[in-house]
Order: structure tokens, then C-alpha cells, then sequence
């Protein structure tokens, strides 16, 4: 690979508060040897011809902690490589992936067959989540010891929730012991029992099921409570509700945790699901607006950390049904990215701190040195045009399933390019 250098670039590397106009060089082994301000056209080699960005912004390749793939078993609704290229398009180059795949992510045996299919498979980093649970149940828990060895990064039973307070006792007390991550999808089932929208108005208008935002609440506070004992890496998955930010708000100073938010909650709301839109239906639901106000506000405040894609890829048979028979998720990888500059473009959140909720903040929880645009670091970064305007449309995204929450929304920021350990992957 030769060198490669980038000059008149807006570059934003949280971790290491850069925020400047500048250059980049990539070695030929496809690290970063210089980025910053110091690197422009007076002090390149003549015979080099760098290539001029125009003001165009370089961010960190996005992190995204919540990735559903559907190798093993799902194959017919994403794999490896259509997640690969449907990541690259969004400039997200390092995932992590759901266990509640077929077989279940739990054993070391099918975690080998993990690694190998997503080395061979896939272009970007994945990073694979194991259950907290066997075959994700809420009974016995998984061999965390064993399973980290074998590089496991986190633990989460992904769309369920341990509802056993002993159990997620336990859980914390091993995690804490082996110093692993614990994810958790905070909803209790006995207030969610055939839910399948916000607990509201709305819900009695369309005459469906509703679930309370205290569901999630009462999860929150149980683990919380549960970790001033067990002190260990926790992290909750998604919030959705404007009493979980008050609580998180209000614990954040006397116990150590994190918590993320799905991009789906940060820009949307239960009056989008207009007449059964089923293409909504997602977990946690759509709240209210005031609920995504305060969820704003916290991802602002820094109360919330992470900022998540929650890709969920379904076929289109999963999803054109009635609504109680609609499969639940949203494709959103190739988005998040566009979707998250939403909150910038309307002066809602800075960019620095979004892209430190896409970036650097899930790579310090995850402990990956990914994320950030260090001087020896795998050069893997995206190029955005941060004021293009375009329009979401299936047709032309690029994951297997076209199961999209904001089809026919106009956006304004696009990725034109992405690289990966210095080679470029995507550009339009």
C-alpha cells in the first residue's frame, strides 16, 4: 500500500479533543503517522499529490454496540458481508454482534465458528457479544470465564432481559470477579406482557397493547441497586423513557455504569407509527415527545454515553403483517451516522458530543482500541460531506433487509468514504 495523504479536512478525534482543520497521512501499512493542523500542502513532499477534502469532515469509523447479524441461522435476513458493506456505507467500521443467533452464541464451539466466519466474511472489525444466559432463557448462566478467553467482548441476553433478581445477582458477582461486561435490555415482563407499543393514548386509539415506561424503569433501579453491592462493568443497552434519564441522572454520581440510547428513540416518536406502521414497531418502543426531548437532553448533559444503530434486520414477510404479528426491529446501520446529525444540524447536541457517543465512549466501555484517530492506530475513519442533503429510500440500502424505521426521511450528511486499517472500502 502506498502512502496516502488528505489535507483541508475538518477533523473531530474526541479522545484526543481534536477539533481542527487539517491533514491526514496514512502509512503503508496502513496506520496513522500524522493528523492535525500540522499537516498541509506547505510541509507534504512535492512529489507527493494529496488529496484535497475541500473542508469536508474526518471522523473516527464509527463504533456500534448494538448489531444484530444473522450468521448463524438468519443468514436469509443479513450476513457477514451484506452487514459489512450496509456498515461502510454509514461509516461505522467496527461492530458489536447479538448472540441471539441460531444456535445461540453460549459455548466456545460456536463462538470459533463466529470468528472464522466474520474474519473470512466480513470487512470491518466485529466484535461478538455471548448470552448472559444458556440459549438465552434467564436460568443458568453462560461459562463467562471460558467464553472471554476465547475473545468474547460483552455479555447480554440481547432483546431479553434477565428477570430473576438472584440470578442477575449472581450474574453481577461473577462479572465483577472476571471483569466482564454485562449488557442489559431493562424491561420486566410482567408489565410488558404482550406490549407492543408506548403505554399511552395512542396505544388505546390503534387498540393495541401498551407498555408502561416503568417496566424499564423498575429493571433500571433493581440493577442499580443490585450493583452498589456488585461493582461491576453494566451497561444498559437502550433507554427510552424520560424517568429512566432521571434516574440514571440521579445515580450516575455514586455508582459507575454507562448506558446507551438507540438513534431510533433519539429522532422519533409513537406519533410516527401514524396508522400501524409496523415498520415502528421496535424494543424498547416509541415514547413520547417529551420522552425523546429528555433523551436528547441527557445524550447533551453526557447523562447517556452511547448512541446505537440497534440493527435489526427482518424480511419483509416478518414485517407486512398486522402489527401484533409484525416482527420488531429496524435496519439502521447504513443511518445512524445521518440520523445522529440530525441533533447537530438542529442545534439540539454538539458534534463533538455525538460523535463521541459514536466513537470513543463505546470503544472505552468495550476496552477496543477503536474509535479514534491516534497517531500508530489502524487508520480506520470516514470522510462525510456533513451538509449533503439526500432521502432515505429502500430501494437503495444496502443491508439484506430493507426493514428501515425513517423510509422516504430527508437527511443532510452523507458518508462518501470509509477506510479500514487504510483501504478504502466505500465511497460514492
Amino acid at each position: 500500500m502506498k502512502k496516502q495523504y488528505f489535507i483541508n479536512a475538518n477533523i473531530i478525534d474526541p479522545l484526543n479533543s481534536l477539533n481542527e482543520n487539517g491533514g491526514l497521512i496514512i502509512s503503508e501499512d496502513g496506520k496513522i503517522e500524522a493528523i492535525g493542523k500540522k499537516v498541509n500542502s506547505n510541509n507534504l513532499p512535492t512529489r507527493e499529490k494529496p488529496i484535497d477534502l475541500n473542508g469536508k469532515y474526518i471522523f473516527p469509523g464509527l463504533v456500534d454496540m448494538r448489531v444484530f447479524v444473522g450468521e448463524p441461522g438468519y443468514e436469509y435476513k443479513e450476513n457477514f458481508r451484506t452487514l459489512s458493506n450496509a456498515a461502510l456505507s454509514g461509516g461505522v467500521t467496527s461492530v458489536v454482534t447479538m448472540p441471539n443467533t441460531d444456535p445461540i452464541i453460549d459455548n466456545v464451539s460456536i463462538v470459533d465458528f463466529l470468528k472464522r466466519r466474520g474474519r473470512d466474511k466480513s470487512k470491518i472489525n466485529i466484535f461478538p457479544c455471548a448470552s448472559l444466559t444458556q440459549n438465552i432463557e434467564g436460568t443458568n448462566m453462560t461459562e463467562f470465564g471460558l467464553l472471554a478467553k476465547k475473545g468474547i467482548i460483552a455479555f447480554t441476553d440481547g432483546i431479553k432481559t434477565i428477570q430473576n433478581t438472584s440470578l442477575m445477582s449472581r450474574i453481577m458477582n461473577s462479572a465483577k470477579d472476571l471483569d466482564c461486561l454485562i449488557m442489559q435490555h431493562a424491561e420486566d415482563y410482567h408489565l410488558s406482557k404482550n406490549g407492543m407499543i408506548n403505554s399511552s393514548i395512542i396505544a388505546t386509539k390503534l387498540g393495541l397493547s401498551g407498555i408502561p415506561d416503568i417496566a424499564e424503569r423498575i429493571i433500571i433501579e433493581r440493577d442499580l441497586a443490585l450493583l452498589e453491592k456488585n461493582r461491576c462493568r453494566y451497561h444498559i443497552s437502550q433507554l427510552s423513557a424520560a424517568k429512566s434519564v432521571e434516574v440514571i441522572r440521579e445515580r450516575k454520581d455514586n455508582i459507575k455504569f454507562t448506558c446507551g440510547v438507540s438513534i431510533n428513540n433519539l429522532s422519533l416518536n409513537e406519533n410516527d407509527i401514524g396508522d400501524f406502521k409496523t415498520f415502528l414497531k421496535l424494543s424498547p418502543p416509541l415514547r413520547k415527545e417529551e420522552d425523546r426531548e429528555a433523551l436528547v437532553q441527557g445524550l447533551k448533559d453526557k447523562t447517556i454515553d452511547v448512541i446505537v444503530s440497534d440493527h435489526k434486520p427482518e424480511d419483509e414477510e416478518s414485517k407486512r403483517l398486522t402489527f401484533s404479528q409484525a416482527a420488531t426491529g429496524a435496519s439502521g446501520i447504513e443511518t445512524l451516522l445521518s440520523l445522529s446529525l440530525e441533533l447537530y444540524h438542529n442545534g439540539s447536541v454538539k458534534l463533538e458530543t455525538i460523535i463521541q457517543a459514536l466513537t470513543s465512549n463505546p470503544a472505552k466501555i468495550l476496552r477496543i482500541n477503536k474509535g479514534n484517530l491516534s497517531i500508530g492506530n489502524d487508520a480506520d475513519f470516514c470522510i462525510v460531506d456533513i451538509d449533503k442533503p439526500w432521502i432515505v429510500k429502500k430501494e437503495n440500502l444496502i443491508s439484506k433487509s430493507k426493514n428501515t424505521s425513517i423510509e422516504d426521511k430527508k437527511l443532510q450528511g452523507k458518508v462518501t468514504n470509509t477506510f479500514v486499517k487504510g483501504r478504502e472500502l466505500f465511497k460514492i
